[in-house]
């Protein structure tokens, strides 16, 4: 083999003699990868002047047209001129672990995989990481040599090339402003290629997980990321996507709030070796499986915590959706006794709870109560290292369980990386977190289990502050369990029922089944205690019983912005749930001795005479026909009965 020369400041990722030389049409060989099952296959190409790309094809029809990859580093260029160093042999291996949120308790998948390395003109070297599952492909940048010297990438021009016409769900990525970027926007109804419209407020691209249904609407696509570890920014689209490309983007200089970071461009930048996160493509014949993929966690690095037993999912009452301007000991107290009487392990304490428990002990009251208090804080407060460990100390020595950590309002790399170091400080003082205000999740609740849930979605308080949401909202609730709920627990606080600024329109029965249709390791329910008590006592004891996770669920009608039906099952106890979307009756028909194995009746909690106000609730003999029409903006939930 010839000897090879490379200089030690270009980006060297495998010793020299394992390099191989390729040319002409071998360039080409090797550079694909399938699953296991041969349905998804991911390929790449090199071009005339060495420019990469790839496709994506399920079933052998087209999933991603053949869209570019690449990187700019300064001084460095991986966008053209590459031609291929080596290839790996195809390894494959198997994911198989336990999240304390999910939709399935176990996750268990295996995946092929393989590594291509790319040289440039200068003899520098890239590496690709390429998955292919039956779930999905996914692939990944790396630079593996050591190296302390700095890097930055100015662009990755990375893209997304759906096909004309393919209908898409993507959520407008808000510019820089008071509270954006928070990932709480509409999903819009778009086709591919459109240009951003209906936001709420002036955007600058789209958010990952973006949704499409291809080929010809045989299959669904979710876009998305995962394994970002805090060594890049977190990354979204690009808003121009004319012919149906959709390029990757990074955080933009001016996302800052009120955190301290310097007024520079926010390019990913790290030492050698780095590691890139992934680029998820899930695939499915159906959105149901979209909805029931574990890709991202899949992707995610495994659980850093190792004994995992104080992380305990929940309920929780919380105050401020039904009082946002009592901060009072009596309010806060108040929420403890409903938490208490309904059995929920714990009570939020949001914004303004410290002055009343300096002037009421309302972390002591919870305490003595049984249950285990939640606390709202400040981003800031938990930016700085030194001060975030004391303040966690501080907090889990008064008893505290948990922190909602509120407005981070960036992607930044600076952010992403102190949200890891959040995770991990809040797990040594055993705290569970919940953020505000924030990016979407990524499969950290994996990585740390303690991460229970997130906002990142435009939830209940949106009654407040968003004039279109009433009309808007069951549409978007039967969006985001396809997009926002595959990447992460999402922090929803269902069950809002008392009218606010701008008047519900979706019935009570659909509020309330929205508890059981996300996914979120606490459910923070909105509404007051004078509601929770109202409640005719099969709801009161449906709450006292809901689980907060599942151990196994599955899609029995999955048509996002229009309806969907869940079977939902944990321990001994089996539900159905189910929201209508639109505007109109939706026919429903399930064969309940399917999904109600073992039971002989179940009972229905749907409209009642006032449906924005009121349930009925019924008694039936298990039957193998049943037959149901959804209100319009309505629900219903079973509840299987021996």
């Amino acid at each position: 083999m010839k000897k090879m020369f490379i200089h030690r400041s270009l980006s060297l990722l495998i010793p020299a003699m394992f390099l191989v030389q390729f040319s002409g049409k071998a360039q080409n060989e090797g550079l694909s990868l399938k699953s296991k099952d041969n349905l998804n296959k991911i390929e790449l190409s090199l071009a005339e002047g060495g420019k990469l790309s790839y496709t994506v094809t399920h079933k052998d029809k087209a999933i991603i047209l053949d869209s570019p990859l690449g990187l700019s580093l300064e001084n460095n260029d991986f966008t053209s001129g590459l031609s291929v160093a080596n290839i790996s042999p195809v390894e494959e291996k198997r994911e198989k672990y336990e999240l304390k949120v999910a939709n399935n308790k176990v996750a268990d998948h295996v995946f092929k995989s393989k590594s291509i390395t790319f040289k440039n003109k200068q003899g520098a070297l890239i590496t690709i990481d390429l998955i292919a599952g039956e779930e999905g492909v996914a692939f990944r940048y790396k630079f593996t040599d050591k190296d302390q010297q700095k890097r930055v990438v100015t662009n990755e021009i990375t893209g997304f090339h759906i096909e004309q016409n393919a209908k898409g769900w993507l959520q407008p990525y808000n510019k820089a402003g008071d509270y954006t970027p928070g990932y709480e926007d509409f999903y819009v109804d778009v086709k591919s290629g459109d240009p951003i419209s209906g936001a709420r407020n002036e955007s600058v691209g789209w958010c990952m997980p973006a949704l499409f249904n291809v080929n010809t609407t045989k299959n669904w696509v979710l876009i998305a990321e995962s394994g970002a570890d805090g060594t890049f920014p977190g990354c979204h689209l690009q808003p121009d996507s004319k012919g149906g490309i959709y390029s990757i983007a990074f955080a933009k200089k001016d996302e800052k709030f009120t955190l301290p970071l310097p007024d520079k461009e926010a390019y990913p930048e790290s030492t050698f070796p780095w590691t890139m996160p992934w680029r998820v493509i899930m695939i499915g014949n159906k959105a149901g499986d979209i909805l029931l993929s574990t890709m991202i966690t899949d992707l995610a690095p495994a659980s850093k915590i190792e004994n995992t037993s104080w992380i305990v999912p929940g309920k929780a009452a919380w105050s401020w959706w039904s009082h946002p301007e009592d901060f009072t000991p009596e309010m806060y107290n108040k929420f403890t006794d409903v938490s208490a009487s309904f059995g929920f392990r714990y009570t939020l304490f949001d914004a303004g709870w410290e002055k009343a428990n300096k002037e009421g002990k309302i972390i002591d009251y919870a305490l003595a109560k049984g249950v285990q208090p939640l606390v709202w804080g400040y981003s800031a407060e938990y930016f700085d290292a030194d001060k975030r460990k004391k303040r966690f100390k501080e907090l889990a020595d008064m008893g505290v369980k948990g922190v909602k950590i509120d407005f981070w309002c960036s992607d930044r790399q600076e952010v992403m990386g102190t949200l890891q170091s959040v995770f991990e400080d809040a797990a040594k003082q055993h705290l569970l977190v919940n953020l505000h205000g924030t990016t979407v999740p990524r499969g950290w609740h994996r990585t740390w289990p303690n991460f229970v849930t997130a906002e990142a979605i435009l939830g209940t308080e949106s009654y407040f502050y968003e004039p279109r949401f009433p009309e808007k909202a069951a549409e978007q609730n039967t969006v985001l369990p396809f997009t926002r709920n595959v990447a992460g627990p999402a922090d929803y606080t269902p069950f809002a029922l008392t009218f606010r600024k701008y008047t519900r329109l979706n019935t009570a029965t659909h509020e309330l089944a929205m508890a059981m249709i996300y996914t979120s390791g606490v459910i923070h329910f909105a509404d007051s205690e004078e509601v929770f008590n109202s409640l005719p006592e099969a709801l009161k004891n449906l709450l006292k019983e809901m689980p907060a996770t599942w151990d196994k669920t599955e899609c029995i009608i999955a048509d996002p912005g229009k309806s969907i039906v869940l079977s939902r099952k944990k321990d001994n106890l089996s539900y159905i749930v189910g929201i209508n979307g639109t505007n109109a009756a939706l026919p429903v028909s399930i064969d309940l001795k399917k999904y109600g194995k073992g039971f002989s009746k179940f009972r229905i909690i749907s409209e009642g005479k006032d449906p924005l106000m009121e349930f009925n609730v019924q008694t039936y003999a298990v039957t193998s026909s049943w037959k149901y029409n959804l209100a319009p903006k309505g629900g219903f939930i079973i509840q299987f009965i021996k």
